[in-house]
């Protein structure tokens, strides 16, 4: 696991506060995870939101897996990561729990500028980067199946998401399907042109979880209320400002600007928090697809595993 950075955050804003936690003497802290990616920003937002009886330390990770396993291993007790990592994990018996939604979209296809690659037909016999395990890598899957296609007729190269635009650029790949802001730095550079956002499956836009562990839901479930309503009212005030946002990841992340603001511009993020019927039937059938991938050799107990109970509660509070 590589942990790169932490923020203390201290907050302010009385919100859901836990009984047991409201008497306590001091602040009690909550351990997040959260990705270096823009659509997994929320967790920096949270300050504003926290209840004075609470704060929240915030671990970056750079791998959706290494977040699962923080959350598995009560490293962190929330984390926000890919629904791949989180099917993969339940999938094997882990002790992961969906008790919200994260974050849709974030995606991209994206070829060089001036190819002749506009379409998922045009991948065919092309060079193309796709990380293996991720959420991405099952989408194009799917478009490359509607499209008559599958992964024999793409060079399937692999390609960390950080690393697919210098390599477009370079000549390497000839397309990628990437995270933001990849696509945003890629097209806004002039290095790539957008080829499509992947969502025209049944899994719609589906990306992003929010995680916490069978331990945690079951012996603090005013914690995990508490959380999430942090999360909500987080998630809302960056879809009303993303101004906010993009001048957070720049700073945060480091990413570039223009990358940022493409990505915000074009709507392809989309924070969002609540488990509703749609993201668990998306997750269902991301879970069927994984097995037809052979990416899991049984189905999730999504009974346990998809836990609507909290996001419900927090919705009609």
């Amino acid at each position: 696991m590589m942990i790169r950075r932490r923020h203390l955050l201290a907050g302010t804003t009385a919100l859901l506060a836990a009984p047991h936690v409201a008497n306590a003497q001091a602040p009690r802290t909550v351990k997040m995870g959260s990705l270096r990616l823009i659509h997994s920003m929320t967790p920096h937002f949270y300050e504003r939101f926290l209840p004075p009886n609470l704060r929240v330390e915030i671990t970056t990770f750079d791998s959706p897996t290494d977040g699962k396993n923080a959350v598995v291993t009560r490293s962190v007790d929330f984390g926000g990561f890919g629904i791949a990592a989180a099917i993969l994990g339940a999938a094997a018996g882990e002790p992961v729990v969906v008790a919200g939604a994260f974050c849709n979209r974030g995606m991209g296809v994206v070829s060089r500028a001036g190819s002749d690659i506009r379409d998922i037909a045009g991948l065919r016999g092309r060079r193309v980067g796709i990380w293996p395990g991720s959420t991405q890598e099952v989408f194009i899957l799917e478009r490359l199946r509607q499209t008559g296609m599958t992964i024999r007729d793409i060079t399937s190269v692999r390609v960390p998401f950080g690393e697919m635009h210098a390599m477009l650029a370079r000549g390497d790949i000839d397309a990628y399907v990437g995270a933001e802001p990849g696509p945003g730095l890629s097209i806004s550079s002039g290095v790539g042109q957008l080829v499509e956002y992947p969502y025209g499956t049944a899994m719609g836009g589906l990306n992003m979880i929010w995680a916490t562990s069978e331990a945690v839901a079951a012996q603090d479930p005013a914690l995990v209320r508490a959380m999430l309503g942090v999360h909500r009212r987080a998630s809302e005030y960056m879809m009303a400002n993303p101004r906010e946002v993009a001048d957070a990841t720049v700073r945060i992340l480091g990413a570039p600007r223009a990358a940022v603001e493409h990505a915000l511009a074009a709507g392809n993020v989309e924070y969002i928090w609540r488990l509703d019927e749609t993201v668990m039937t998306q997750a269902r059938t991301y879970g069927q697809h994984m097995q037809e991938l052979r990416q899991i050799r049984q189905q999730p107990n999504w009974s346990t595993f998809l836990n609507p109970r909290f996001s419900n509660e927090v919705a009609t509070s």
